[in-house]
């Protein structure tokens, strides 16, 4: 290599360093090596997980710390399949990643057919873009990635990377970056309109999603909502987007019934609902249509328009959230709000409704564990009974505090997720909350948990069984079928795999296990017995 040519895959890898990566997670084959090396050189190191979904979960809990795009690495045929269900996640639950592929060069695949595949027609459906790496175009794909990848809404982009193309030696010659476009504000007849709205509610409620943290327009929100005495609800996704304990906050919504049945009829008493950043893809059927726009207020405040159709509104801003709301409240004066105080004894019944002071349980795993780990701690929730539970108990005080897949809901999340934050937060305690079958799926990441030296706790909720779907299971009044399984030694596991391990059957155990795994130099697993049914009643 030359000071004039470098590799293709040193391109794109730059590239990559160059908006803010650092780490790539994958399992490699041959027909990645270069792709490594070319990480490695730029200066994003690799982690080698033992899965391709579990590394590009790491990535994803990267992403949620440092901003950054996560990467996958994998190679082809097997390699690429491995990774489609955190692919299809990241598409859902609005992550940037950018998923480079290992591929044959076009000439041997007309001969050639041992694991060859067609990535771009797996990866199409479940990316916002897939491309095919040419050496001559090796540094506008890269800008075109991860400009695709971070743009509203963000999501994952596929780069395929045929092996010869990778290695051939291209310019050193960058080309000229997009610039990002400025943010966007309503104007016109409408914004008059929102105004006049806002000054003449009396009963305002917002909706609070993602598009929030991903415009960085936190700031603003929680000044609107102060100034104008707005309560509000929030996405899971977007929970501590304003700290959970804000005297305005009714916490997070889309998957309880127990809590929508306190939260929904607030909506529909709204005279105003603002709909903030608000994507209804965390959203389960209750939140169809949550208000009525024929008889309230409605202002939606979007990144994208709306192809959903889960809800409507009267007015609708395709805009940056933070620009909206500064240009929404400029000459509306501020008035008293709800004046029958209904938005405090919603507060008031949905802690009733999750009680904390249950002798032992789900809800007792969950209550102690935010009693004795620190405000700071950041948790990831894997999917399941125990993640309904834990989204409306578990309090945050920052945005991306608990972590969890909320629109695909794919289970076996949580511990790589885990692992991943903790790499780019070391000094920060970091918890990760499983159900049972969902931490056996990924087991196998203890080792790469030892081999980083992240001391992650790792609780498990151990009640041998699938048990949000055996109570579904009972709700229809079927049988049950294929959701039971044999009780294991989680502790065990967790020592076997080069870590500490402990077995829990009531506060005062927890509590020193916790305190325990605080003070660990390697990562912790906790296997939390519960009975089974320890959910009916509780979600």
């Amino acid at each position: 290599m030359t000071a004039q040519t470098i590799r293709a895959a040193d391109l794109l890898a730059q590239r990559l360093y160059e908006a803010g990566c650092r780490r790539a997670f994958g399992m490699p084959g041959g027909e990645v090596l270069t792709i490594v090396d070319a990480l490695e050189t730029a200066g994003i190191s690799f982690t080698l997980a033992k899965h391709e979904n579990a590394a590009g979960f790491m990535a994803e809990g990267v992403f949620h710390r440092d901003g950054a795009p996560g990467i996958l690495v994998a190679t082809l045929g097997p390699g690429a399949m491995n990774g489609v269900n955190v692919v299809a996640n990241a598409h859902q639950d609005r992550v940037p990643m950018i998923v480079l592929t290992g591929c044959v060069d076009s000439n041997e695949a007309l001969t050639y057919t041992h694991q060859v595949m067609d990535h771009q027609a797996v990866f199409r459906p479940i990316t916002k873009a897939s491309y095919r790496l040419t050496a001559a175009g090796a540094d506008t794909i890269a800008d075109k990635a991860i400009a695709i990848a971070t743009d509203p809404r963000p999501g994952p982009v596929h780069v395929d990377v045929p092996m010869g193309v990778a290695d051939t030696m291209v310019p050193a010659i960058r080309k000229t970056r997009r610039r990002p476009a400025s943010a966007t504000a309503p104007n016109g007849a409408d914004l008059a309109r929102a105004r006049e709205w806002l000054a003449q509610a009396e009963r305002p409620l917002a909706v609070i999603g993602l598009d929030v943290l991903n415009d960085g327009s936190g700031c603003v929100l929680r000044a609107f909502v102060e100034h104008f005495g707005i309560p509000f609800v929030t996405t899971y996704k977007a929970k501590g987007i304003i700290p959970e304990d804000h005297p305005l906050c009714l916490g997070a919504a889309g998957l309880s019934p127990r809590a929508d049945r306190h939260l929904l009829p607030l909506v529909a008493q709204a005279d105003l609902v603002l709909a903030i950043g608000y994507d209804p893809i965390e959203m389960r059927p209750g939140w169809r249509d949550a208000w009525t726009p024929e008889t309230q207020n409605v202002i939606d405040i979007a990144a994208v328009a709306n192809t959903h159709y889960m809800h409507q509104a009267g007015l609708n801003f395709v805009a940056d959230t933070g620009a909206s709301l500064e240009a929404l409240a400029q000459s509306v004066k501020a008035r008293a709000t709800w004046p029958d105080g209904q938005p405090d004894r919603v507060r008031a019944a949905l802690a009733e409704a999750f009680p904390q002071d249950e002798d032992w349980g789900p809800a007792a795993v969950i209550a102690q564990a935010r009693s004795v780990l620190p405000r700071s701690t950041l948790a990831t929730a894997d999917s399941g009974a125990h993640r309904i539970l834990l989204s409306q108990m578990w309090t945050c005080a920052e945005p991306r505090g608990l972590v969890q897949s909320s629109a695909l809901c794919t289970m076996g999340c949580a511990v790589p997720m885990a692992i991943g934050m903790k790499l780019a937060e070391p000094d920060r305690p970091v918890v990760g909350f499983s159900g049972d079958a969902g931490f056996l799926m990924v087991a196998g990441e203890l080792a790469t948990a030892a081999e980083l030296g992240t001391a992650v706790i790792f609780v498990v909720f151990v009640d041998a069984s699938l048990a949000l779907i055996e109570l579904k299971h009972r709700q229809r009044q079927m049988a049950n079928r294929g959701v039971d399984f044999a009780r294991h030694d989680f502790a065990a596991i967790g020592r076997a795999f080069g870590g500490h391990g402990v077995t829990v059957s009531n506060r005062a155990e927890l509590d020193r296990a916790l305190l325990e795994a605080m003070a660990a130099d390697c990562f912790t697993v906790i296997a939390a017995v519960i009975e089974a049914k320890a959910y009916d009643g509780r979600i």
